[in-house]
């Protein structure tokens, strides 16, 4: 029997498990920065829209990341390149332990590089290894980023405190990156590099599906990282204090898991990705609705609103990102039309929370900065339509060319 690759086998839970320990550090490394955004202001004398560009530089650094990462898995494989992805990740931490600006700016490119390249490789790796169970798993690993993103915020301050300074907080995630780097180079290992590099895949830019699928990604970015900017502030202008505007993000942030967990499980058995997307997308409508018309209904507040919004939101990336693993043939086709959709989705999350600042300083208020919002949920909802909610019918071979043959 002749194969192009060959391998030891490696048991799906392992694999699970090793991209579990990999997916705690696609955000933490960047949610460790806000909370400690007015002491490095203080120290290095930055303004704040600089100080703000620091982090919508690593946000458009994982753009880059992600259209760039379909090509770096030709002659290693996935496998062995998120090796090196996460590797980034802890190399760009180590550099922000220098307190000064330019090795900020620098660590925060290379962390926003490597969880861009990262995140488009485990698009690949579940298509190869654990494709029957491409919901559950997409939404596993999305909640292991949410949970680190979580604690990364929650100790920025005490562990600065604790360690002697902002940028050596910053440095301290660089130890996970590393821990997790360690647990999945042996399985790597075990899985073969292919016996000739594949030919360099292209970005699937003239593929219909592929584009719907950058439109429903870019959609819900601006959603996440629009509502993750001006929510504070936002419900501040309203009359809550700053503590509690802190206390609802966290929530907000928490009410994501179960939505990351249960919607794309259920779009997954039941095959209907459209009928379970829309539910989650009627969730994001009905808190970013409210949370514009009546911000502080009496009694209530404004949780409501915004669990309805961490529960949609929660569900639309992990939703997203399976059905693009359902819909392509194989693990490069997969991680090409990934690629594409994280790489636009990206672009505008750093950039529209930009553009909402401006339309704020603009006109005096929150309505219009919102009102950017309003229309993504109207893309994200026509994207959905238009995809439909078949889950597992195979797109056309042409986007991308397969790493690993079939056997004879």
């Amino acid at each position: 029997m002749n194969r192009s690759y060959t391998s030891v086998p490696v048991r799906p839970g392992v694999v699970l498990l090793g991209l579990l320990a990999l997916a705690l550090n696609l955000r933490s490394a960047l949610a460790g920065y806000p909370p400690l955004i007015e002491t490095v202001r203080a120290e290095l004398g930055l303004t704040a829209g600089a100080a703000g560009l620091v982090q919508t530089g690593a946000v458009l650094m994982m753009a880059v990341g992600s259209l760039v990462g379909p090509s770096t898995a030709r002659r290693a494989g996935p496998e062995r390149a998120l090796v090196g992805a996460v590797g980034l990740v802890a190399l760009g931490s180590l550099v922000r332990g220098i307190p000064a600006a330019v090795p900020l700016v620098a660590g925060s490119l290379v962390v926003g590089l490597g969880i861009g390249v990262a995140g488009v490789l485990l698009t690949g790796v579940v298509k190869e290894h654990l494709a029957s169970r491409a919901g559950a798993v997409t939404g596993g690993y999305v909640v292991a980023m949410m949970v680190g993103a979580t604690a990364a915020s929650a100790v920025a301050v005490p562990l600065a405190v604790g360690v002697g300074g902002w940028s050596l907080a910053l440095a301290v995630w660089a130890v996970p990156a590393v821990l997790a780097v360690a647990a999945w180079a042996p399985v790597a290992g075990r899985i073969a590099r292919p016996a000739a590099a594949a030919p360099r895949p292209r970005l699937p830019w003239r593929n219909g599906f592929a584009r719907l699928a950058a439109a429903h990604q870019s959609a819900v970015s601006l959603l996440v990282y629009g509502w993750m900017t001006w929510l504070p502030p936002y419900v501040t202008s309203e009359g809550w204090s700053a503590r509690d505007a802190g206390l609802l993000l966290a929530v907000w942030s928490v009410a994501q898991v179960p939505g990351a967990l249960v919607l794309p499980a259920l779009a997954e058995r039941s095959g209907r990705w459209r009928l379970w997307s829309l539910v989650g997308l009627a969730a994001t409508a009905v808190g970013t609705l409210g949370l514009l018309l009546a911000p502080l209904p009496p009694v209530v507040g404004p949780w409501p609103w915004v669990l309805l919004l961490g529960v949609g939101l929660g569900a639309g990336f992990p939703l997203g990102i399976a059905m693009i693993a359902w819909r392509t043939p194989d693990g490069a086709a997969s991680a090409a039309a990934s690629g594409m959709a994280l790489g636009v989705g990206y672009t505008v999350a750093g950039i529209g929370p930009f553009l909402m600042g401006l339309l704020i300083d603009l006109t005096g208020g929150y309505p219009a900065a919102i009102g950017v919002l309003v229309a993504a949920v109207v893309l994200q909802g026509y994207a959905i339509v238009a995809i439909g909610d078949t889950a597992r019918r195979p797109a056309p071979r042409a986007t991308a060319v397969p790493r690993r043959p079939a056997s004879p």
